[in-house]
């Protein structure tokens, strides 16, 4: 731009007064200011004139006399106004005119030039810049610039002038670009309609982002995309993009390019058509954010993104859903709020979509989304699906977990979210539907319906097996059975000859039954036992293996043969979890109830013994076939829980004793001897009743029920003697007159408490005050010096069985049996009912003597203390057992494992238990996950060697993954959800690199098969074994030696797993000391010899129990500390880089905890949630972290403690300056002492080893004591420094470096010559310990001193050579001798 075009641009800038009001009682003035096509006003006073005018006048001497006067009289006249507005018009003109390069910065303020004029505008940003910028940068804060500002910045930039053209350098344009050339963070919020008092379009200004060249995120709405010009110039660096109310086209945001040239194809794409452009990719970007536009097609510039991951289209125009399977790393997906109807197809172009979100829409099916098996979370409300069978569709992914279909037609319907739940079987528990998790009362409804609906299936099944065996021709009909198979082979596989089927009176297993779900995966093994015959296993019918999947006799997996001596001892120790829907609701049930007791006589008091119910197998009709329940309407709920009214004759009907409250439970009755049975406590007005239920199976009918139930008491209420809690909210007793039997009665809480609040106000009985909860029924059985304080949390109340597995299930060669655990075991096969609770910390096991409990007066105080024995095992030596997952069992005894057996391991021994109540077990299984995570102490875990595979024998028979029970077996392992599944490679990386175990670290074998696993298979690792905590991540690995607070003597080998939420620490198998399990037995974990698993040990403390982190000297070890004293534990890493990463690590987690901004779109400003972001603070050399947590460095007070020990030490001739410590490194002095063999072995001592100027010192330190807790009363024992041995670098006279003493040991070989002894000063207690002290003999020759040092850390020990060769040259003048050894 020339001279002459430059003025012609300053001449541009106008002002006029166009008018002027009344405010209050003083005039103002309007002023219309032009520069360009750009216009606004400004009101200013004649008081603003003044004031403009005593400043130009000070600063720029322009005329005093060229404002016009002030008047004191008729200030505010028309006249007078007027005037003074031409004049000041004049006066204005007269100072544009007169500065017309550069206008004054007071003049340019008063005019609103910093608002509205480029210059003013571009001055005033780089001042601020100036002042503010450096700690806007370090901030990392988001930055906010408006498409005004950005307009004058480059119109500033294609102006011919120098960029500080007013002379002032705070508003040099280069303060600007310095600052745009470092931002990370940039926010472009623009506006419709003019710009203040201005008729401005910021739509339409256009603006340059080419002057940004490190931008990570960034977000632009209300702009026009055709004015935004320099997007390509972001492609090498951003990460995330957000685009709203912007765009129509998404081409037009990602390829700007394509405006220009018609035919384009990303870089590295082969094509043989002709292109005009190759276009670069957005190779960094990972969140695209394009909601709230104008957009109607996905379009071919997906190809240009393909590392995003999170994508958000919503509140657009979108119809169809194409051209995503180019975004191959996508797997959040927000779709909401457009046009769709259908989404056929869409498993081609989402494989790995975790997260999708498709409200608002128009759609009526979900038959398109039937295989996005990677799916956790699906957004569904604010559709058009209205019918329940299209839920059948996603109730077989296999991950969600996640469901919203609120505002759908579907939710009319009554009962709405158990069908729905229902539809998910097995996974009913793991879903969360509609931001509500299944409750309790939900899940039994869905529990129950699916049991009825397994049974009726299981009926027709077999009827449908038996009519093809009545069908099949005898040996008589069709020949020898030879020729009859050789004739007709598949005959062998879908039907059974009569002569391979044996009938039997008990059969205790139950089925196994495919569901919709179930039926899927065809790879799934199933061994389906049938509870009326055995079938002989060389022949397959199709009810019992699929066709793709058989199983021969002969390699039957082993877990049967541990199973199979229990079959006949199960019939009668559950209570099946069918019969909890014949409650009092269901009218029929109790209508029945009532005819079946009005057949006895009312008037017999005295009760009938026991009756002990009988497992013979009665032949039952089939019950009708129907549509499952799946299929069912709402008329028809009541048919299909065989409750249907028209099943009821019309001669039942209520009488006077009408049936008020059903109680299905668990019963224990004494009388000549012991019984166990599931039964139904009914109170009606006049009576209690009890029934026994003589069921194999669930019944899948009412008439079947009522067939298997069993009168066993009709009691009056006046004959009752006591009825009352022995067991707070667990268990109550029965006790009537004229008999000898006492009942006692399992339920769940409020059932119990309902039937007791109904029938004990109507008994006469002496009420005796028992405790009033279950943590105080517990407590009486510890003694109060046992009961902790932590031991508050009491869970349980369950009832019980423990069976024994055979002596193949307990490895011979582990002898080791513990006496508690021998305690708790029946000798025999017959299990006797036990109680079991959890305290915070213990596993309590109440063993109750039952038949000595009922010879007790029921109103004797403290009569089931007198006949219990409570054994207590710590939870830390507690856990599922592993195997226990194996579809084998799953599939072989199907819904009574699944409902009712859990397996335990404590330690090396096995616990096999059965919960006698339904959904017991998976209240166990939630509370014991609860109560380990919670665990602050060393507690045992397993490792699994490999994958977990469906069968023990055949790997090749798998079941996928998806459970087959409706809780999953590894109830206490976190769900899997956003991109856990799918690591970035870089963080695979990194922790490959970061797990190489040190070579001076003693590893046990679960330590060293950790040590060798490599890439994903330590994320997979984690993930199966270690993580406690939903959607938790692994982020570094650091292998370490550790000492606890509660034991500083023993340092052991770990490794310290940060994962997003706590810091693991896996122990050595000498963290057996720490432990104290020898209460328990006398057991390595080593020694197991299972093939499948390692036993191990761990320790946890959750980063949200983290209170502060102590750094040592040189970042040669850490400290973290928690709440307890048992939380207090130091990592010797000996290896400052591996301390440092570390900590930064931590520091990294504990930021992601305060905040974490979520993936998936919200309300929220993205920026806002990156905003106000401090990482901490320090003072006094502590980093007080934004989440509390203080990191505390060595001060300069510890440094000179340090100094002046190692000062005093020493021979008061050196200057002080050599006092200077050169190198602080934690090492270990290397013993050689011969074994048994005749050969010798090396024993690492640890030291810490401190360099000066002039000497060498070793010292113990304690490395745990120091700085002192907060809860401690009294100091150490131990001093912190203890100086063991101390040599002066001229005394040195060479180094022999190699393998012959320990590899990589380094031997300083010192001459033992006479003169002042560095250890003359030292104090009693140091001479106490000589040990440390240099060896005089270990290969050294007579009068040399030998110090064979190992440092562990390469960095550090090349430091030591380099220091003590550098120091040992300046004292000696000459080289240090080094030598290699072999």
């Amino acid at each position: 731009m020339d001279a002459s075009s430059l003025l012609d641009q300053i001449a541009e800038k106008r002002v006029c007064i166009v008018g002027s009001e009344l405010v209050d009682n003083y005039t103002v003035y309007i002023i219309e200011v032009k520069v360009g096509d750009h216009s606004w006003t400004v009101k200013h006073r004649y008081s603003d004139f003044h004031d403009l005018h005593e400043k130009l006048t000070a600063e720029k001497k322009i005329d005093k006399h060229l404002l016009p006067p002030k008047k004191i009289l008729g200030k505010n006249s028309k006249s007078l106004v007027e005037k003074r507005q031409k004049e000041l018009e004049v006066y204005l003109q007269t100072l544009l005119s007169s500065f017309p390069s550069s206008t004054p910065k007071v003049l340019s303020n008063f005019l609103h030039y910093h608002l509205y004029e480029i210059n003013g505008i571009a001055a005033g940003l780089a001042e601020e810049l100036f002042h503010k910028g450096e700690q806007l940068l370090a901030a990392g804060e988001v930055f906010v610039l408006r498409p005004l500002q950005l307009y004058a910045v480059t119109q500033q930039l294609k102006q011919a002038k120098p960029t500080c053209a007013n002379g002032d350098a705070k508003t040099d344009l280069g303060h600007i670009l310095d600052f745009t050339c470092r931002l990370k963070y940039l926010k472009i919020p623009g506006m419709k309609g003019a710009v203040g008092a201005s008729n401005i379009e910021e739509q339409s200004l256009p603006f340059d982002l080419s002057i940004f060249k490190a931008l990570l995120q960034i977000e632009i709405s209300d702009c026009d995309v055709g004015q935004i010009e320099g997007l390509p110039y972001l492609r090498p660096t951003l990460a995330t993009l957000n685009i709203h109310r912007s765009a129509s086209s998404m081409k037009e945001i990602l390829v700007p390019e394509a405006s220009e040239f018609a035919q384009w194809e990303p870089e590295g794409v082969h094509t043989d058509c002709p292109v005009t452009a190759i276009v670069s990719k957005w190779k960094t970007l990972t969140t695209l954010d394009m909601s709230r536009n104008f957009i109607r097609c996905i379009d071919e510039s997906m190809k240009l993104i393909p590392a995003v991951e999170f994508l958000d289209l919503s509140h657009n125009e979108l119809s169809s859903v194409e051209n995503l399977q180019h975004l191959y790393n996508l797997v959040h997906l927000d779709l909401s709020f457009n046009k769709l109807t259908v989404m056929e197809g869409v498993h081609t172009k989402l494989g790995n979509i975790k997260t999708l979100n498709l409200a608002g829409n128009q759609m009526e099916t979900l038959s398109g989304l039937s295989k996005l098996y990677s799916l956790v979370n699906l957004d569904l409300s604010s559709n058009k699906l209205g019918q329940l069978d299209e839920i059948k569709h996603i109730a077989a992914l296999p991950c969600l977990e996640k469901l919203a279909l609120a505002n759908n037609p579907m939710c009319i319907i009554p009962d709405y979210r158990t069908k729905v739940l229902a539809q998910f079987c097995d996974r009913a528990s793991e879903v969360c539907l509609d931001g509500t998790t299944t409750t309790e009362k939900e899940f039994d409804t869905v529990e129950v319906l699916k049991a009825i609906q397994k049974a009726k299936e299981a009926k027709n099944r077999m009827a449908n097996n038996e009519k093809k065996v009545s069908d099949a021709p005898g040996p008589a009909e069709g020949g020898p059975q030879s020729s009859s198979s050789s004739a007709s082979p598949s005959l062998s596989r879908s039907t059974c000859s009569s002569q391979d089927i044996t009938c039997k009176e008990k059969k205790i297993v139950t089925k196994e039954i495919l569901t919709p779900v179930d039926s899927t995966f065809t790879q799934r093994c199933y061994d389906v036992y049938n509870t009326t015959c055995d079938v002989d296993p060389q022949v397959k019918t199709d009810s019992c293996l699929s066709p793709e999947v058989t199983r021969e006799s002969g390699s039957s997996c082993c877990c049967e043969d541990v199973w199979k001596p229990w079959t006949t001892s199960l019939s009668n120790l559950h209570l099946p979890p069918s019969l909890l829907l014949y409650n009092k609701t269901n009218q029929d049930f109790t209508n029945k109830l009532s005819a079946l007791i009005n057949q006895s006589d009312r008037e017999e008091s005295t009760p009938k013994p026991p009756i002990t119910t009988s497992l013979e197998v009665t032949d039952q009709d089939c019950p009708r076939s129907g549509d499952g329940y799946f299929e069912m309407s709402v008329d028809d709920s009541q048919e299909i829980m065989g409750c249907s009214s028209s099943n009821l004759s019309d001669d039942v009907k209520k009488d006077s004793d009408d049936v008020n409250i059903v109680v299905w439970s668990f019963c224990v009755s004494v009388g000549e001897g012991l019984s166990q049975r599931p039964s139904c406590l009914v109170a009606t007005n006049g009576s209690l009743v009890v029934f026994n239920a003589r069921l194999e199976e669930p019944a899948s009918t009412l008439e079947e029920l009522m067939e298997n139930l069993e009168k066993d008491l009709v009691v009056l209420y006046s004959d009752i003697v006591s009825f009352q809690f022995e067991i707070p909210d667990v268990c109550v007793s029965l006790k009537v007159k004229c008999s000898n039997t006492r009942w006692f009665f399992f339920a769940d809480t409020q059932s119990l408490n309902e039937i007791h609040s109904y029938v004990s106000p109507q008994v006469n009985q002496i009420n005796v005050s028992a405790t009033s909860n279950v943590k105080l029924f517990v407590r009486q059985f510890i003694n109060s010096w046992d009961f902790e304080g932590n031991e508050g949390s009491v869970k349980g109340g369950h009832l019980i069985h423990f069976f024994n597995f055979d002596s193949k299930s307990t490895s011979d060669k582990v002898p080791n049996t513990s006496d508690v655990l021998s305690q708790i075991r029946d000798k025999d096969q017959t299990s006797k009912p036990t109680m079991l609770f959890m305290t915070s910390r213990h596993f309590c096991v109440l063993k109750v003597d039952f038949i000595a409990l009922a010879g007790r007066d029921p109103s004797e105080a403290n009569a089931l203390r007198s006949c219990s024995k409570m054994i207590r095992i710590p939870l830390s030596y507690m856990f599922l057992d592993p195997r226990q997952s194996c579809s084998c069992r799953n599939s072989t005894f199907g819904g009574f494992r699944g409902d009712h057996v859990v397996e335990l391991m404590a330690g090396h021994e096995r616990l096999t238990v059965i919960f006698a109540l339904p959904k017991e077990k998976f209240t166990f299984l939630r509370d014991f996950a609860w109560l380990r995570s919670n665990l602050r102490e060393i507690k045992t875990i397993t490792l699994q060697r490999h994958l977990r595979v469906g069968s023990c024998n055949d790997s090749s028979i798998t079941n996928q993954g998806y459970p087959n029970t409706s809780v999953p077996q590894d109830a206490g392992r976190p769900h899997l959800s956003l991109s856990l599944l799918y690591p970035a490679t870089s963080l695979i990386q990194q922790l490959t690199e970061d797990n190489q175990c040190p070579s001076h670290l003693t590893l046990s074998p679960s330590l060293l098969f950790l040590s060798s696993l490599k890439g994903e298979q330590l994320v997979h690792f984690f993930r199966d074994n270690i993580a406690e905590v939903e959607n938790e991540e692994l982020k570094m690995i650091l292998w370490t030696s550790v000492l606890f607070y509660t034991s500083p003597d023993v340092e052991t080998s770990a490794c310290a797993l940060l994962s997003t939420r706590a810091i693991y620490l896996i122990l050595d198998d000498s963290a057996a000391m720490l432990a104290n399990q020898s209460m328990m037995w006398t057991w390595q974990p080593s020694e197991q010899i299972d093939s499948d698993f390692f036993i191990s040990y761990n320790f946890t403390i959750k980063l949200k129990d983290l209170q502060s982190v102590n750094v040592g000297l040189f970042d040669q070890y850490f400290r973290i500390v928690g709440p307890t004293a048992d939380q207090i534990i130091s990592c010797l890493t000996r290896d400052g880089y591996g301390t440092h990463r570390f900590l930064q690590q931590l520091m990294m987690v504990l930021s992601l905890l305060e905040k974490v901004p979520s993936p998936e779109p919200s309300e929220m400003d993205f920026y806002s949630q990156f905003g106000n972001k401090s990482t901490g603070k320090m003072e006094n050399y502590e980093l007080v972290h934004s989440s509390k947590v203080k990191f505390v460095y060595p001060s300069e007070e510890e440094i000179g403690d340090l100094t002046f020990i190692v000062a005093e030490r020493k021979s008061p001739q050196p200057p002080s300056h050599s006092f200077n410590i050169l190198l602080y490194v934690l090492v270990f002095q290397v013993h050689v002492i011969p074994d048994q063999t005749g050969k010798n072995r090396s024993l690492l001592q640890p030291k810490t080893l401190i360099l000066t100027s002039t000497d060498v010192f070793l010292l113990d330190e304690d490395h745990i004591s120091y700085p002192l807790p907060e809860f401690a009363k009294e100091p150490p024992q131990r001093d912190k420094y203890r100086l063991t041995d101390a040599r002066r670098i001229r005394d040195l006279d060479r180094v022999l470096m190699g393998y012959q003493t320990y590899p990589q040991a380094l031997t300083l070989v010192f001459d033992d010559v006479p003169g002042p002894d560095l250890l003359c000063h030292l104090t009693m207690d140091h001479f106490a310990e000589q040990e440390g002290r240099g060896d005089r003999t270990q290969g050294g020759a007579e009068g040399e001193v030998q110090w064979c040092i190992f440092v562990p850390g390469a960095d550090s020990r090349e430091r030591l050579i380099s220091i003590l060769a550098r120091q040992w040259e300046a004292l000696c003048s000459r080289e240090l001798p080094v030598e290699l050894t072999g």
